[in-house]
């Protein structure tokens, strides 16, 4: 379990820990510091930044390979709910989740930035191609597949096995979730931390990680092609 957190997100939570080490001790306020995501590679050729934006997709992936994996030799593979039998169920309940998730957290967001504890955070910053559209929906399925499978298929079948009690697996991979988010300033970090709280307790009520993994599909499509076809029209998003 350490070893799949250490090549994935627990490796990602010790980069965004000191990311937002770096960002506090500069002479700046947090809420007028810009973090940008997807960003282009090399924008003036344009063919090799799409292959580093498929390599930025395909790479993280790996680690899913791992825990699926894994969980196939514990016999717990299919026990998560990573699959299509259920596809009618899975989108609904995906559709939900994110709608319950969302509006609140888009909210929290500009509160937590007018608060002063939260980052600008710019989620599509690729340069304008026949691709980028297809790439930033390429990076929403990798983050919602990546994460979901992970942080609650991989993790609450080990914390099962090693008999952790329900709620306290739940705040776990909860903190986990947060704290690889704290690159993104304090609201980034309490807004995932209560994202991953509901997706645990929904995820231990449905016994199906499929539905879960639609709901932050849903989330990131609607941050990072949102914000690329309306940012360029206003100058407060």
């Amino acid at each position: 379990m350490l070893l799949v957190l250490g090549v994935s997100l627990g490796q990602s939570a010790i980069y965004s820990i000191l990311s937002i080490i770096e960002k506090m001790t500069r002479d700046v306020p947090l809420n007028q510091q810009t973090t940008t995501i997807n960003n282009s590679v090399t924008p003036d050729r344009s063919w090799l930044d799409l292959s580093y934006q498929l390599a930025g997709i395909g790479f993280p992936l790996v680690p899913v390979g791992i825990a699926l994996y894994l969980l196939w030799l514990s016999g717990d593979r299919g026990r998560i709910g990573f699959d299509l039998r259920r596809p009618g169920f899975d989108l609904a309940r995906g559709f939900g989740a994110a709608a319950l998730i969302g509006i609140p957290g888009l909210a929290f967001y500009f509160a937590a930035r007018q608060l002063g504890i939260n980052t600008n955070v710019s989620p599509a910053n690729l340069a304008e191609n026949w691709w980028t559209i297809p790439v930033l929906v390429g990076y929403a399925v990798m983050n919602g597949v990546l994460e979901e499978v992970v942080m609650l298929g991989f993790l609450f079948a080990r914390f099962d096995q090693l008999r952790i009690r329900p709620w306290v697996g739940i705040v776990i991979s909860a903190l986990i979730r947060g704290a690889y988010h704290l690159y993104q300033g304090f609201g980034g970090f309490l807004g995932n931390v209560v994202m991953g709280l509901v997706f645990g307790y929904l995820y231990k009520r449905w016994g199906r990680v499929m539905p879960l993994v639609v709901a932050h599909v849903i989330l990131d499509l609607v941050s990072f092609i949102g914000y690329a076809l309306v940012a360029p029209y206003t100058d407060w998003f």
